[in-house]
């Protein structure tokens, strides 16, 4: 018996990790690389390959244990498992009896039987065993959804790579669409793509897998033969069951309450789950001897956490969801194909995501809107003269950094503007900072950038960012911080038309500037008419935190900067 050390191979930089799940037991027979355990990093779960193929005489480690890259995980003997051999030769020598003679010659048909002869040797190569890899080793990463800036449930609208792929650390993997932009996924690894799990239409939410990667260690060489071979029928069929119920669960409605279709286990039965679910159970407060788990062996994921806690909320409130919101009732829909020909599509997942947030918005803030025309006729003749200049920096110089420069003074010179209400803790949040949204039309529907500091930037550095961002806008390429954090938001129709409107605040903000095009107008300077170019500016506000008497100083504060730029200035 030949005694091999089962050992922890490289872990690509991960130090403690903790055992989560045995995968064989002692007595048990493994080929080489069939997975001996599983670990939990805190990115991945991974899987322990077994160095060769024998069997496992005991594991030194249990569940819960910690491991780190060299330590010993258990003994196996890497002589065989199956022992045919060694009692091949001994009915080989009770049958010969005493003729020493024979013994030599049995012997030899024995190992010629074991070794492959040189007919063997010469068979095409894909009709022998894959080889197996000799140098470095290669472990299987199952990549998981990393952090999303607290999105759930984003839906994948591609998929980057294809099994059998090889991809360089962050690599797009796939790409999601969240409330208002796209966003890719890299890899945290470089490596072959073995599985996909996901399809296009699935939803993700952090934490969940994405896809099952082959890494090859440091030293080690990438070696075709190591992929999977064709599966067994029965495994063929277990995957086809499992295929057929992740499509039942995306049928399903959305949560369902567990108490209908899962039957808690008996007091004192072990949970199985890894410590970053336990946590965000314990966080909830929800009791995991309740939560039906739809990981391997019954395993609870994060998505049973959230669903279980989404269920239970749910059957808490009781009720019936209104339509309308706030006791509003839902307006009813007649029959439209009544009258003529209709098509019915589905809302793209922004403008429900803004329909959603606009009726809010309107339904919990009581708006008032304050109009104002502001004479910026020095300010356009200003601006044109910079068109040089504009074009050695590679920047447009447009009204917009203008207008970002005015509301930055008139928010610090009128902070009650530059606040947000906590009506639950019944608190003013007074914010010291100044972030501005800038409102952008893409054909995909309405976005919001943020800039941050705009009251430290000049204006070509604000001309430049605000035209990166809408560019990134209207690519779908903005990441969700890009589009947080805004104490005030600018819309402008000016490039459309129309003299007036009433913009919608964009809650928790209090205020929001609506820009309308600009028109020559006939203005009295005292003793006659002189032609002006009136800019009209619609403040929306929240009249909960503003009162009418700073909305008129507000706008008239962003006339007089507009009107003489140079008070910018000071």
């Amino acid at each position: 018996m030949s005694e091999q050390e089962i050992k922890v191979p490289d872990l690509g930089g991960a130090e403690e990790v903790e055992v989560i799940e045995l995968l064989v037991s002692a007595g048990d027979s493994v080929e080489a690389e069939d997975p001996i355990l599983t670990i939990e990093t805190d990115k991945a779960s991974v899987e322990l390959p077994s160095p060769g193929a024998g069997k496992i005489i005991k594991l030194t480690v249990k569940v819960g244990d910690k491991v780190k890259e060299g330590d010993v995980v258990g003994l196996m003997d890497a002589s065989g498992g199956s022992g045919e051999d060694s009692e091949g030769e001994t009915e080989s020598a009770e049958k010969s009896g005493d003729g020493s003679d024979d013994e030599p010659k049995q012997k030899a048909e024995a190992k010629a039987e074991r070794e492959p002869s040189s007919e063997s040797k010469d068979e095409p190569e894909d009709s022998k065993p894959a080889p197996k890899k000799k140098s470095g080793g290669s472990r299987k990463e199952t990549v998981l959804v990393p952090p999303l800036d607290g999105m759930e449930n984003v839906p994948i609208i591609e998929i980057n790579v294809s099994e059998g792929d090889t991809i360089e650390a962050d690599d797009a993997l796939v790409t999601v669409e969240s409330d208002k932009a796209t966003m890719e996924i890299p890899s945290p690894y470089g490596g072959k793509v073995a599985k996909i799990l996901v399809a296009e239409g699935d939803k993700l939410s952090e934490g969940d897998k994405l896809l099952e990667l082959t890494v090859v260690a440091d030293g080690g060489e990438e070696d075709d033969s190591q992929e999977e071979p064709a599966a067994e029928p029965e495994e063929a069929a277990k995957h086809e069951a499992k295929a057929g119920d992740d499509k039942a669960k995306q049928d399903e409605p959305a949560v369902q309450p567990q108490s209908a279709t899962y039957e808690p286990p008996a007091p004192g039965a072990k949970v199985h789950a890894g410590p970053a679910v336990r946590k965000l159970a314990r966080e909830m407060g929800a009791d995991m001897t309740h939560i039906k788990g739809t990981g391997p062996k019954s395993r609870i994921l994060k998505d049973d956490v959230q669903a279980y806690v989404k269920s239970q909320l749910q059957q808490t409130q009781q009720g019936s969801t209104v339509a309308g919101g706030s006791g509003i009732p839902g307006v009813k829909l007649p029959d439209f194909s009544q009258f003529g020909d209709i098509e019915k599509e589905s809302m793209s997942r922004m403008m429900a995501v803004t329909a959603t947030n606009m009726q809010r918005s309107w339904l919990n803030v009581p708006h008032v809107t304050q109009f104002e025309d502001a004479d910026i006729t020095d300010m356009e003749a200003f601006r044109k003269s910079q068109k040089a200049a504009g074009e050695k920096k590679g920047v447009k110089m447009t009204p917009l950094p203008f207008l970002l420069k005015a509301c930055a003074t008139a928010l610090a010179e009128l902070p009650q503007f530059n606040v947000s209400l906590d009506m639950d803790r019944k608190e003013v949040v007074r914010k010291q900072y100044i972030h501005i949204g800038i409102a952008v039309d893409t054909p995909n529907g309405l976005m919001v950038p943020v800039i941050r500091d705009v009251d430290q930037k000049g204006l070509w550095e604000l001309a430049a960012e605000s035209a990166e961002l809408a560019q990134k806008a209207r690519d779908k390429k903005l990441k969700p911080a890009e589009m947080q954090g805004a104490c005030f938001t600018i819309t402008s129709l000016g490039g459309i038309g129309g003299t007036a409107f009433t913009p919608i605040v964009n809650a928790p903000e209090v205020a929001i500037l609506g820009v309308s095009k600009a028109a020559m107008k006939p203005v009295w300077d005292g003793s006659e008419f002189q032609p002006r170019l009136m800019l009209p500016l619609s403040l929306s506000y929240d009249h909960r935190a503003v009162n009418g008497a700073d909305a008129a100083r507000f706008t008239t504060a962003l006339s007089q900067l507009l009107g003489d730029i140079r008070s910018l200035l000071l």
